[in-house]
């Protein structure tokens, strides 16, 4: 277990809206660096699960910077997909990340699957990994996750990656409708912010 206090984190992401959320849940007297001072490009993401490739990324930004890093590996999850996109859900936007056309696809194999499916609920969950690590050592990793469904088209133009499409329990709204203070008080990087909270 570390147990120094920690005053200064890498945030071990490319994503400019996972870098703007993740700072928003993080104390204050925290100084933030981000991946993009160093020119750091992302590491292979060979893991099988969201809490490998996160304690991929976090040990990798570590070791080339020296500094503590905190990392996130999320994604979506659809039940009538299989749990797909899940750990690849960055990458169905193929090589440039683009979402729309993740989004897209989201939608083709849902009608493949079925012709019908804007008719039922399609369930779905945000799964995010936090990791923090400090050189090639785990200091933490922990799991948040906020279940919901599917909307039958992209809504809303906040947010990030599948927000437009993700509908959380008990709202009628997407994510991508919601104001990002409302949103980052209930997603699966708040649920796992609040477990890994006592490490910061």
């Amino acid at each position: 277990m570390y147990k120094q206090k920690i005053n200064k984190l890498l945030i071990g992401t490319n994503n400019s809206g996972k870098l703007r959320e993740i700072k928003s849940l993080l104390p204050k007297n925290i100084k933030i660096y981000s991946t993009s001072k160093f020119n750091l490009k992302s590491p292979v993401e060979n893991g099988k699960t969201f809490k490998e490739n996160s304690l991929i990324k976090s040990k990798y930004f570590s070791k080339k910077t020296g500094l503590i890093c905190l990392a996130d590996d999320s994604g979506l999850e659809i039940d009538f997909l299989n749990k797909n996109p899940g750990i690849y859900s960055a990458r169905w936007g193929g090589r440039q990340g683009d979402f729309s056309k993740a989004i897209r696809k989201v939608y083709r194999e849902l009608n493949k699957k079925d012709k019908n499916w804007k008719n039922k609920k399609i369930k779905a969950r945000f799964i995010c990994a936090l990791s923090i690590s400090y050189l090639n050592q785990k200091i933490a990793c922990v799991l948040g996750k906020i279940e919901g469904h599917i909307s039958d088209k992209p809504k809303g133009k906040n947010g990030f990656g599948y927000d437009p499409i993700f509908i959380p329990l008990k709202k009628t709204k997407t994510f991508g409708q919601m104001r990002p203070s409302q949103k980052y008080k209930m997603d699966h990087r708040h649920q796992a912010f609040k477990k890994i909270r006592k490490f910061l």
